[in-house]
């Protein structure tokens, strides 16, 4: 009997989440493109490139967001469902506890949880760079560059530079200086009229160079045209935004976290949450289905508008809870760490203490 149960819950959850899931997807597009659609023919994007481009690579990035809401909402209602038939009664008369009865559920959330860790590891930071370059030329949103003008970076340990602007479009900087030093002691410096990446050779390209070298005697000019070089900074290193995190896989990401230790570029808490945020969230899945099962196992009067209203209740203070301490993360005020993990800690021990203290 109990495998029979096992199989209906899986079953019914897989087939919920997914309703629930594409409904929200579709309610989104509608907003959005009723929200952008001026954008778009403003600027002449073509049908053809709204949904390949924008919406079609949105989808993956929609159904991370809304995951642990299907989740939620799919737990309420059957678990409810469950309930106000009797089911769940005649089934802990029979010996069967709520324990036990959850065991479907979690198998199904950690199941889930582990798709969107691996669709937002490495599907969607691929969806996420279409769209966002979609986004650049079609959609007028505000910049989302951490680094702007007067860009200070460490190339090496003895040597810094300043951009003073970075095109992030065409990867050139202009107006660059680099400072050489031995020890404490200004030993050399070198000024650029603009720098440019050129992929094919994966070298910078120095352009109108001056080098001026300090010695004993004073000092010596060297002047030089073009000249390519490679340096240990890219063009991720000045071009950075708030969302690159987002279009970067997991390993990519480790790698970009060292590169902005490595450039002295400043700025890593941000990233550093976002990341931690993204390790984490796949675990409120888990979370969400253990508080539905606990609210929703016992009736109560009102039926499924007192476990809707609850689960919208929870859902709100859960995301507000994330949103709350990501900004001591991003300030310094607390570990990065601990600002994207203890908000999951905290509902996960609020799952358990509604667990144990619901009606068994």
């Amino acid at each position: 009997m109990i495998k029979t149960f096992d199989k209906f819950v899986f079953s019914r959850l897989l087939v919920l989440t997914g309703f629930v899931t594409g409904l929200l997807i579709f309610i989104f597009i509608i907003i959005d493109f009723s929200e952008n659609s001026g954008d778009f023919t403003d600027r002449g994007a073509t049908l053809s490139e709204i949904w390949s481009d924008y919406y079609l690579n949105y989808i993956p990035e929609m159904i991370r967001l809304v995951s642990p809401v299907a989740v939620f909402a799919s737990c309420l209602w059957l678990t409810g469902q469950m309930a106000n038939r009797l089911e769940i009664v005649a089934l802990r008369a029979a010996g069967v506890s709520l324990y036990r009865l959850l065991a479907p559920y979690l198998v199904f959330a950690i199941l889930v949880a582990g798709c969107i860790s691996y669709l937002d590891g490495y599907v969607v930071p691929r969806s996420n760079a279409i769209r966002a370059e979609f986004e650049q030329k079609f959609i007028m949103k505000r910049t989302e560059r951490i680094d702007r003008n007067r860009i200070f970076r460490q190339e090496s340990p003895d040597r810094l530079m300043l951009v003073n602007y970075y095109d992030i479009r065409q990867d050139v900087g202009y107006r660059v200086t680099f400072y050489t030093f031995d020890d404490d002691k200004l030993i050399e410096t070198m000024e650029l009229g603009r720098m440019a990446w050129k992929p094919d050779k994966a070298k910078w390209e120095l352009i109108n160079g001056t080098i001026t070298r300090f010695n004993e005697r004073g000092y010596e000019k060297i002047t030089f045209d073009r000249r390519d070089t490679t340096l240990n900074l890219y063009p991720r290193d000045f071009g950075r935004t708030s969302s690159d995190v987002y279009q970067l896989t997991y390993p990519e990401i480790r790698d970009y976290l060292a590169s902005i230790e490595r450039s002295g570029a400043g700025g890593i808490a941000m990233p550093t949450v976002q990341f931690y945020g993204k390790l984490s969230y796949p675990f409120a899945i888990i979370t969400v289905t253990i508080i539905g099962v606990a609210i929703a196992s016992v009736r109560r009067r009102g039926g499924r508008g007192v476990h809707i209203a609850a689960g919208l209740v929870i859902s709100f203070l859960y995301l507000a809870m994330m949103k709350l301490f990501e900004p001591f993360g991003y300030s310094g005020a607390m570990d990065p760490v601990h600002a994207a993990v203890v908000p999951h800690i905290i509902f996960f021990g609020v799952a358990l203490f509604l667990l144990v203290t619901a009606r068994k």
